[in-house]
């Protein structure tokens, strides 16, 4: 994972100070790409520790359709925690823990009354697209909706995925992100979506190819430097490898809509400690 380490010097070296929503402040930098080859290794941090179960199970409740924060929190997930709280969701007419239209929705009803889930399913159109016609360059789910981006409390900053099919045999994914919390956020969105690939892949009976991130507004924290000038002193160990077992017959939407995290197995993942910071809300 050095293109992360490059990503976070990229930002030192190339950033500017600015103000944000939060209040906290960033140094941030607008446009950067960085690659992942899937054949090589699983894409996860290791000069911090990465709670790999969290990035599957918080990946499965966005498959889900689910918007509800307690859904993910009964997983034993609580990263959405601090966006679910009754003082937050007030603001919308809404009760604590209800999100909104937020990924899980737009994933799987795009443009729908919410909370009907009466809209588009992407996720379905998806993988009948990538079934029936793998030479599509339609391949893609959107989580950018105006009409109701300014109607939750995080809007989502992961905007756009879009999938190609190489020579009918090899999985490729590249994601838009249009606001990106380097330390805290990007080693999961990394990790989520390289995730989403090689179950897609599975699904469809497809090899995983490359993972390619493209970034908008990518920032630090300024009240994570200390964190970040830690974590880049580390050395990076080797990468871990992705085994999906005990799921043979998970096929088509239906397979991966029952994914589990039983049917993962991430292989020889060592890393450094943890590195805690706050999260900017």
């Amino acid at each position: 994972m050095r293109q992360y380490h490059d990503l976070l010097r990229h930002i030192l070296e190339n950033g500017t100070r600015h103000e944000d929503r939060t209040g906290v402040g960033t140094i941030s930098t607008f446009g950067y790409q960085t690659r992942f080859d899937l054949r090589s290794g699983f894409p996860i941090v290791t000069t911090k520790k990465i709670p790999f179960r969290w990035v599957a199970e918080e990946l499965f409740w966005f498959l889900s359709g689910s918007t509800d924060e307690a859904d993910l929190r009964a997983r034993g997930v609580d990263i959405w925690q601090e966006w679910a709280t009754e003082e937050q969701t007030a603001r919308f007419g809404r009760s604590d823990g209800d999100l909104g239209p937020v990924y899980g929705y737009l994933w799987r009803s795009f443009g729908g009354d919410y909370p009907k889930m009466n809209g588009v399913d992407q996720i379905a159109r998806l993988v009948n697209e990538i079934e029936t016609n793998p030479n599509s360059r339609r391949l893609i789910v959107t989580g950018w909706n105006p009409e109701t981006c300014d109607e939750v409390a995080l809007p989502p900053c992961h905007t756009l995925f879009q999938f190609k099919v190489d020579n009918g045999e090899t999985l490729h994914c590249q994601l838009y992100q249009r606001s990106a919390d380097a330390f805290l956020g990007v080693p999961f969105n990394i990790s989520s979506y390289a995730l989403l690939t090689h179950l897609i892949a599975h699904v469809c009976d497809l090899k995983v190819g490359e993972f390619i991130h493209t970034f908008g507004d990518l920032h630090i924290y300024s009240n994570h430097l200390n964190q970040v000038n830690e974590l880049l002193s580390r050395d990076p160990l080797t990468l871990p490898t992705l085994q999906i077992q005990n799921a043979e017959n998970l096929s088509g939407l239906d397979g991966l809509l029952n994914f589990k995290f039983e049917n993962l197995n991430l292989e020889n993942y060592q890393s450094w400690g943890k590195i805690a910071a706050p999260v900017a809300v």
